[in-house]
Formats: C-alpha cells, sequence, structure tokens
C-alpha cells in the first residue's frame, strides 16, 4: 500500500475518533435584552427555569437594558433578540433592518394609577405621571389617556424611569402623583393605597411584549429562531395549564400577596394571543399613531416589518 495514502488514511481515521469525541449537542447560546420585568414577561422567566429552552438546544442569557438602546444592541451583535415589538417598529420606520418575529399578547393591560387624592381629571394639571421611555408604550398610552380625560398634553408633566417597575418604585416613594403600570405593579399599587384610575389598554394599537430580531440573524440563524420561539411558546403553554404554580411564581417574584398574584396572571393570561402572531390591523394602528408626530416613508409596508414564518405549527 502507498505510504502516502496510509499516512491520510490514518489522519482521517483520527479526525473521525476527534470528532466522536465532541459533546454531541452542544446548546446553541442566545442573548435575549429586556427593558424590565414583569407578569408580562413570565414566559421568558418559565422557558429558563422549566428547561424549555435546554430541551430545544439553547443556552440562553437574558440581560437587561433600555428600550432605546434594545434596537442598536441587536444590531451591534450584542443581543440576539429585544423584547418590545413596538421598539423594532420605531427602529424600522428610521430605516433600521429589524424584524417582529413574535408577540405574545394580543392587547395591552396598561393602566393609570394614581394617589387617591386624584379624583378627576383637573387634579392631575400641573403633575407628574412617571413612564418607562419616550415614545414606549407607557408614552403612548399616557398621551391617549390625557387624550381621552380632555387634558392638554403640556398640563401634565411625563417623567421617564427606565421600566414599569422603576415607575412603581417612583409613585410608591410619592416623587409622582401617577404612574402608567402595568401586572403586577397595578395590583400592587393598589394594596399599597393608590387607585385604577383610567384603563389605557384599549386607547391605541401598539404591540405589546413579543421578540423582534434583525433581518442578518433571519439569514443566518434562522434555526436559532425558531428554536427559541417554540421554547418561549412552550412556556405560555405551561403557564396557562399550571395556573396555582405560575401564580405562586409572580407571588414570589415580585413579592406580593396572593390575590394580587392571581388577579395579575388572570389579567396578562387573558390577553395571551393564541398562536403568537399579531393581527397587522395593530401595527398599522401604530404606524397611524408614529404618523402623527413624525414623517413616515411613503412606501412603508407593515408586512414587511414582522416575520411569523418561524412560530411553531399548531399542535
Amino acid at each position: 500500500m502507498d505510504r502516502n495514502f496510509l499516512a491520510a488514511l490514518l489522519l482521517f481515521a483520527e479526525i473521525l475518533v476527534a470528532r466522536s469525541s465532541w459533546p454531541a449537542d452542544m446548546p446553541q447560546k442566545a442573548r435575549i435584552g429586556y427593558p424590565s420585568s414583569a407578569v408580562s414577561t413570565l414566559p421568558f422567566d418559565i422557558a429558563k427555569e422549566k428547561g424549555f429552552y435546554t430541551r430545544a438546544g439553547l443556552d440562553v442569557e437574558y440581560i437587561q437594558m433600555r428600550s432605546a438602546i434594545g434596537p442598536q444592541a441587536v444590531l451591534n451583535g450584542n443581543i440576539n433578540f429585544f423584547t418590545s415589538p413596538q421598539a423594532a417598529i420605531n427602529a424600522a420606520v428610521a430605516g433600521l433592518p429589524l424584524v417582529v418575529v413574535l408577540s405574545l399578547y394580543r392587547d395591552t393591560p396598561w393602566v393609570l394609577v394614581t394617589t387617591k387624592d386624584i379624583s378627576r381629571a383637573e387634579n392631575l394639571i400641573g403633575k407628574k405621571i412617571a413612564i418607562s421611555d419616550i415614545r414606549s408604550s407607557p408614552y403612548y398610552f399616557a398621551r391617549a389617556g390625557l387624550k381621552k380625560l380632555g387634558l392638554d398634553e403640556k398640563q401634565v408633566s411625563l417623567v421617564t424611569t427606565g421600566g414599569t417597575s422603576n415607575s412603581f418604585a417612583t409613585l410608591a416613594t410619592n416623587q409622582v402623583a401617577g404612574a402608567v403600570l402595568s401586572p403586577p405593579f397595578d395590583e400592587k399599587a393598589v394594596s399599597s393605597g393608590y387607585k385604577k384610575f383610567l384603563f389605557l389598554g384599549d386607547l391605541a394599537d401598539i404591540p405589546y411584549v413579543g421578540l423582534f430580531t434583525s433581518q442578518a440573524e433571519i439569514r443566518s440563524n434562522r434555526d436559532r429562531i425558531k428554536k427559541t420561539i417554540a421554547a418561549v411558546m412552550d412556556a405560555v403553554t405551561w403557564q396557562r395549564a399550571n395556573r396555582a404554580e405560575a401564580v405562586r411564581m409572580i407571588a414570589s417574584r415580585y413579592r406580593i400577596s396572593q390575590s394580587e398574584a392571581e388577579r395579575s396572571y388572570e389579567t396578562i393570561v387573558g390577553i395571551l394571543s393564541p398562536d403568537g402572531a399579531i393581527d397587522l390591523k395593530k401595527v398599522r394602528g401604530y404606524l397611524a399613531l408614529l404618523g402623527e408626530e413624525r414623517a413616515l416613508p411613503e412606501n412603508l409596508d407593515a408586512e414587511k416589518l414582522v416575520d411569523f414564518s418561524m412560530l411553531p405549527s399548531p399542535r
């Protein structure tokens, strides 16, 4: 046998042996950014704690950051996903190549919670209301609420806090007269002596919690996107099927009472999306809202801002 051929054969055999010693299924890393933790993000916590990511072959890391920097963090490759579809649409309108791939909710639960001395709209004049960020969901819902109450935006000061939990803390320390909150912070505030002044969730078409990523990620890592979405949707299924344990998780995580956790659970489960997609009517409604404050590209197509082709097939 030719000596060179024999050497090549031995080298090939060594490569095969070496490869057989590699871990069979190395988990694929994924980094998910989020602005703040709330009951609406519980499916992400469940996916991690109950092993849905692990079973999908993923090693997922969560990184907290403000919504305003989430889109650029995705584009820079610092994270693979961010949990605010609204932030993606804001950025995409400005020309950034971002796409919403998952929407966990069909509606939103935002509510304006105030101090008890606020009994009518006029009491808010000259007062401060806490919101997460400019051009965040609480920002637009606060504006819609003021309009419904017949107040001019200049009559009230909107104070940015960086997240819903921070808005609650700002209200709880009486730095503001009101805050735009979602579960569990609205229930927690009520138990602390504040009151739900106005439900805001039906006043504007704004996407809620989900996932967005970059067009580059879709081209190069479609499998990772599918695995991540599937794991989160499995967590949603678990959340629906395990009410008692999910309520305990909410109560423990946010240090609220059993009754507060139960009300928060019911609110959130009641607005979950059945399939992880979002009605394009809501996307177009949000684009119309953006169009009221800035010029939008004439050829802007709502369908190009979302891609739900990687959602799991109905079971």
